[in-house]
C-alpha cells in the first residue's frame, strides 16, 4: 500500500512555493502548442519534398534499411516498427496508414511504395501489417538520392538519440504530382496529383524563362491528371487554384453505351479520385428504392485484376442511356467534386501556394541540393586527389621510402619523418603508414597517375558547376528531363471545358431536324458536332487544349465512319454526339465526348480518323506500319463494324483519309526520316478483304511514322512537319526537335522505292517521333491538348530541326480542304 506523505515527513528547510496560473492564459498557451505540433509535425507537408513528417520518415527509414526496388519484400510490420521505435512516436496505425496510402496506384500518381499483399482498395481498408510486405518502389529511390552527400540538414530525433533529415532530396516534385490532404488545427490543406511529365516540362520552362506568366506555365500543365482517370469537367476552377491556392473542380467518371444481350447498358470504367465502385452501388441502390430513379433494370460490378473499374448498369427498354447517364451524374458519386486548398510548409511557415510559387520552392530546394551535393563530391575528390598525390611522391622514392619506415622506432616517428623528407602532409604520411606495402609498385604508379588525370577533370568539372548559376541551372533541368523520361506515364484525365450539351430525352432526339453539319474529332480523342465549321477551318485561331485532327460533313441525323489502327471501320451515328458552339474567338472541342464513351476499341487500337459511308466515290487510301498501301472501294455493309484492310501479323495501320476525287498524293514518311509520294492514281483499288501493295520500301527494323494525302491542287501551299528524337526515351517525355519544310521541297518518286531524306538526326537523335504533311497553317498539340508554337518554314529538306518547347503528339491543318461536302448514309 502506498504511504502517503505528509507535512512531518517533509526536511525542516523545506520551503513551500505556489504558483498562481491563470487557467485561461495556461489553455491558451497549451493550446497553441498542440497546434504548433499538429500543423509542422503531422498534417502539412514541406513543399519542398511534399511529404509530411511520418512519410519522410518511412521512405528516410526504408532506404536505411536496403529495401531497394532490387531487394526482396519485408514485413510491413518490421519497417512501422523501425519508424515508430527511431523517429515517429505516434502509433503504429498513423505509421501503417501512411505507408499504405504512399503504396496504392488509386491514391498516388506516383506510388513510393512497392506492396506485397492486401493493400485494400477504394472502398476498402487493407490487411493488418503483419500479412503484408512492403519495399521501396523506384521514385521512392529518386526522392532519397544523394541524402549521404550533404545535400540536406539533420535534426535530432524525438529522444536525441539518432539524427534524421528535415526534408528529403526530392528529385521529383512530389507536391505537384502526388498531391496531398491534411487537417490541422485551424487550416487544412488538399492538393490534386498532377502529371509527372507535364510538371516537369512546367519546371524546365520555368528554369529557362523564371519571368514566365500563369498562362504560359498552365500550357504545360492544363489542370490535374488524376490517379483514377475519368474527366474533368469546367476548368475556371482550375485556373483559380492555380493562380490564389484555393479552387474546385468537378470530377466525372469515364463511362459508354453498350449493348448487353437484349438492353443497353452504361459501362463505367473510369471513377471520380477517391470514389470506390461499392460507394456508387449503395446510392444507386438507395435512389432506385426510393424511386427516385428510374430506367435501371441491373447493376453489376464485374471488376477484375484485368479490368480494375468494370461496372455495368443495364438500362430499361423504352429509357434512353443518355439521358439515364445524366441523372447518374447528377444524383450519384459517378460526378464528384474536388476542393483544391494548396496549403503547405515554406521556410517553417504555412503558406497557400498557387502553380508558380509551388513550381519555384521546388526549383530552389533543387539547387540547394545540386550545389550542396556539387561542394561534397568536390571536397571528396580534392581529398582523394591529396592523397594520390601523396602517394606519387612516395613511389618516385620507394627504396627510400621502405628504408625510411624500417629505421623508425615506431609509427609516429615514421610519420615525421616522411613528413620531413618527403614534404608530405599528416594526412598523406599516415595514409601510406596504412597501404599495403603491395600497392606500391610500377603498375600502380601508373593507375595513380591515371586516377589523377580523372579527380583534376572531375574537380574542373564540379568547379564549374559551383562557379556558373547557368550551368547549375542547366544540370537540374538535365536531371528532372531524366526523371520524366524515367518514371513519366501518358496522362489518364481528360480534361474538359464544359459538359457538352447532353441528351434528355427521347422526343427530343426526335425532334432534332436532320441538317447538315460537321464532325469532328480532336488529337485528344474528343468527338462533337457543329453547325459551323468556320471557325476551326481557318487555323489562326488557338484553341485551348485541342487540335482537330478529322473532320468530314454529314448531317445531324446520319452516320460517319471510324477508321482505327486495326483496319476496322466503325458505325457512328452522329446523334449521339454533343453539339459544341463554335466561336470564332476561341475554336475548340473542349465540349465534345471521349471516343471511348461510344465506341469499344481493343487493347492497343487508336482511332485513325472520320469517313463519310459513302456508296460511290474514290474510295479510302489506307497506308500501314510495313509500309503497305491500300485503295479500298466504296462499300458499306448492313452491320456496325466491318475490316477494310487484311493486316499481316505485327503489322497497323498508321493512317487511313477519306479521299474526294482520286488524284490525291499519297505520302510515307518512314521513322528514319525518308519521305515518299507519289500519285494515288499508281495505286488500284481492291475490295475489303486485299491486303494492299507496296507503299514505300523500308530497311531492316524500319516501320512508317506517318501517312497520309497531301492535296495536288495546291502543293506550294502544303508543308512537311518532322520532329526527332531518341528512340529510347519514353514517348511524351523528350521535346526532341521541330523542323517545318515546304513540301515542294520533295521530289516525286516511283511507289514502291525508298523516298528521299526529309529530316537529319542531330546528336543523340536516331528516330522520327512525329511526322506530319499537308496543307499550311500547320497547328500542333502537346499530349494534354495544348498548343505548342511550330518553328518558320526551313527550305532545307534534309536539314535539322530546332528544340521544341515541349513534346507533340498531333498536328493538323485548317479544315477547309477537308470538308468537301459528300454523300451520307442518314
Amino acid at each position: 500500500m502506498a504511504r502517503r506523505t505528509t507535512k512531518q515527513d517533509l526536511p525542516d528547510d523545506f520551503e513551500e512555493h505556489i504558483l498562481d496560473i491563470d487557467v485561461g492564459e495556461e489553455m491558451r498557451n497549451s493550446f497553441l502548442e498542440y497546434a504548433y505540433s499538429v500543423i509542422y509535425s503531422r498534417a502539412l507537408p514541406d513543399a519542398r519534398d511534399g511529404l509530411k513528417p511520418v512519410q519522410r520518415r518511412i521512405l528516410y527509414t526504408m532506404n536505411e534499411m536496403g529495401l531497394r526496388p532490387d531487394r526482396g519484400h519485408v514485413k510491413s510490420a518490421r519497417v512501422v516498427g523501425e519508424v515508430m521505435g527511431r523517429l515517429h512516436p505516434h502509433g503504429d496505425s498513423a505509421i501503417y496508414d501512411a505507408l499504405v496510402r504512399t503504396a496504392q496506384s488509386w491514391s498516388m500518381r506516383l506510388t513510393l511504395v512497392d506492396g506485397h499483399g492486401n493493400f485494400g482498395s477504394p472502398d476498402a481498408g487493407p490487411a493488418a501489417m503483419r500479412y503484408t510486405e512492403c519495399r521501396m518502389a523506384p521514385p521512392a529511390v529518386a526522392m532519397t538520392a544523394g541524402i549521404d552527400e550533404d545535400t540536406v540538414d539533420f535534426k535530432p530525433n524525438y529522444d536525441g538519440r539518432e539524427t534524421e533529415p528535415s526534408v528529403l532530396p526530392a528529385a521529383i516534385p512530389n507536391l505537384l504530382v502526388n498531391g496531398t490532404t491534411g487537417i490541422a488545427v485551424g487550416m487544412a490543406t488538399n492538393c490534386a496529383p498532377h502529371n509527372l511529365v507535364e510538371v516537369v516540362q512546367a519546371l524546365r520552362h520555368l528554369i529557362k524563362k523564371p519571368t514566365a506568366t500563369l498562362d504560359d506555365l498552365m500550357r504545360f500543365v492544363p489542370g490535374p491528371d488524376l490517379p483514377t482517370g475519368g474527366k474533368i469537367v469546367g476548368l475556371d476552377g482550375i485556373r483559380d487554384a492555380y493562380e490564389t491556392g484555393r479552387g474546385s473542380f468537378r470530377m466525372r467518371a469515364t463511362a459508354r453505351v453498350e449493348t448487353v444481350g437484349r438492353r443497353k447498358a452504361l459501362v463505367v470504367t473510369e471513377l471520380p479520385y477517391g470514389v470506390g465502385i461499392e460507394k456508387v452501388v449503395e446510392r444507386i441502390k438507395v435512389l432506385v428504392q426510393g424511386k427516385k430513379l428510374q430506367g435501371i433494370a441491373d447493376v453489376k460490378d464485374l471488376s477484375d485484376m484485368e479490368k480494375p473499374t468494370h461496372l455495368v448498369i443495364e438500362v430499361k427498354n423504352g429509357f434512353v442511356p443518355e439521358a439515364l447517364l445524366e441523372q447518374l451524374y447528377r444524383m450519384t458519386p459517378l460526378e464528384d467534386s474536388f476542393g483544391i486548398n494548396a496549403v503547405a510548409l515554406v521556410d517553417g511557415q504555412p503558406r497557400t501556394l498557387g502553380l508558380k510559387e509551388l513550381l519555384e520552392v521546388f526549383l530552389r530546394h533543387r539547387y540547394e541540393v545540386v550545389r550542396r551535393r556539387t561542394a561534397h563530391r568536390r571536397a571528396k575528390a580534392a581529398a582523394r586527389l591529396h592523397l594520390v598525390e601523396g602517394l606519387l611522391v612516395a613511389i618516385l622514392d620507394i627504396d627510400e621510402v621502405i628504408q625510411l619506415i624500417r629505421a623508425s622506432d615506431n609509427a609516429s616517428e615514421a610519420r615525421e619523418r616522411l613528413m620531413g623528407v618527403f614534404d608530405l602532409t599528416e594526412l598523406q604520411a599516415d595514409y601510406i603508414l596504412d597501404m599495403a606495402l603491395r600497392r606500391l609498385t610500377r603498375f600502380s604508379r601508373i593507375e595513380l597517375e591515371k586516377e589523377q588525370a580523372e579527380l583534376l577533370a572531375e574537380i574542373e568539372a564540379l568547379d564549374a558547376i559551383l562557379g556558373d548559376e547557368a550551368l547549375l541551372r542547366t544540370v537540374v533541368s538535365d536531371e528532372l528531363a531524366e526523371v520524366a523520361k524515367t518514371f513519366g506515364t501518358p496522362r489518364r484525365t481528360v480534361l474538359l471545358e464544359s459538359a457538352g450539351t447532353p441528351v434528355t430525352a427521347t422526343a427530343a432526339a426526335l425532334e432534332i431536324a436532320d441538317d447538315p453539319c460537321f464532325a469532328l474529332m480532336s488529337s485528344s480523342g474528343l468527338l462533337a458536332r457543329t453547325s459551323n465549321a468556320e471557325p476551326f477551318s481557318t487555323g489562326d485561331g488557338r484553341a485551348n487544349h485541342d487540335v482537330v485532327v478529322s473532320a468530314v460533313a454529314t448531317t445531324a441525323r446520319g452516320e460517319i465512319g471510324v477508321l482505327t489502327s486495326a483496319g476496322r471501320l466503325l458505325r457512328l451515328g452522329v446523334l449521339d454526339l454533343p453539339t459544341i458552339p463554335a466561336s470564332a474567338n476561341d475554336p475548340n472541342l473542349s465540349g465534345g465526348l471521349q471516343l471511348s464513351e461510344v465506341l469499344s476499341l481493343a487493347a492497343g487500337e487508336r482511332a485513325l480518323a472520320l469517313c463519310t459511308l459513302a456508296t460511290d466515290g474514290p474510295g479510302l487510301a489506307l497506308g500501314t506500319r510495313d509500309g503497305v498501301v491500300k485503295r479500298v472501294n466504296p462499300e458499306v455493309l448492313g452491320r456496325d463494324e466491318w475490316e477494310v484492310i487484311g493486316l499481316k501479323d505485327g503489322d497497323e495501320v498508321v493512317g487511313a483519309v477519306e479521299l474526294t476525287t482520286g488524284e490525291e498524293t499519297l505520302c510515307f514518311i518512314s521513322d528514319v526520316a525518308q519521305l515518299l509520294h507519289f500519285p494515288a492514281s499508281l495505286v488500284r483499288p481492291q475490295g475489303r478483304s486485299g491486303g494492299g501493295m507496296a507503299g514505300i520500301k523500308l530497311g531492316a527494323g524500319e516501320h512508317v511514322a506517318w501517312f497520309g494525302t497531301v492535296d495536288p491542287a495546291a502543293p506550294e501551299g502544303s508543308v512537311v512537319v518532322t520532329a526527332s528524337g531518341a528512340s529510347t526515351a519514353l514517348p511524351g517525355t523528350e521535346p526532341g526537335s521541330l523542323k517545318v519544310t515546304p513540301f515542294t521541297e520533295y521530289p516525286t518518286k516511283g511507289r514502291a522505292t525508298g523516298g528521299v531524306r526529309c529530316h537529319r538526326f542531330l546528336k543523340g537523335e536516331d528516330t522520327l517521333v512525329l511526322a506530319w504533311a499537308g496543307t499550311a497553317p500547320a497547328r500542333a498539340a502537346a499530349a494534354s491538348g495544348a498548343p505548342v508554337d511550330l518553328p518558320a518554314a526551313d527550305g532545307r529538306r534534309d536539314g535539322s530541326g530546332v528544340p521544341a518547347s515541349q513534346p507533340v503528339v498531333a498536328v493538323a491543318g485548317p479544315l477547309a480542304s477537308r470538308l468537301a461536302p459528300r454523300g451520307v448514309t442518314g
